[in-house]
């Protein structure tokens, strides 16, 4: 058994395109109509064939409250792995991105939490 494809509720698929690619630096894997919405996947550069996180449309009623109470308490929806943290913060600060926690060296892992503007906070981390 392994992860195929993981999944990050989104408000707006293709504002959440832009993000992931233009800022995070993720490829679009999979973009396939799916009713209303699509069926939009990225991936890493890195391992293209690798896990694919979906794009998916925050339309369930459970998923608002979910979420804002997520971002209202600073807990990360999920989170990536990077190699350099500081360098990492430094080059999406360049970008536009925001950051609610700086780079914070927590012994084991080095964190920082950035708003992905489509609903979420993400960790980035790297580990020691």
């Amino acid at each position: 058994m392994r992860i195929h494809v993981t999944s990050v509720f989104v408000d707006d698929q293709a504002k959440a395109l832009a993000f992931y690619t233009e800022k995070l630096g993720f490829i679009k894997k999979t973009d396939v109509p799916a009713g209303e919405a699509r069926w939009l996947t990225v991936v890493s550069p890195a391992d293209p064939d690798g896990v694919e996180l979906l794009l998916e449309p925050a339309g369930h009623p459970a998923v608002g409250p979910f979420q804002q109470a997520l971002v209202a308490d600073g807990i990360p929806f999920t989170s990536f792995a990077v190699d350099d943290v500081y360098a990492e913060v430094e080059r999406l600060k360049g970008l536009g991105v925001e950051f609610t926690q700086e780079a914070t060296d927590l012994g084991p892992v080095i964190t920082a939490v950035l708003d992905d503007t489509c609903g979420n906070l993400i960790q980035i981390a790297t580990m020691r």
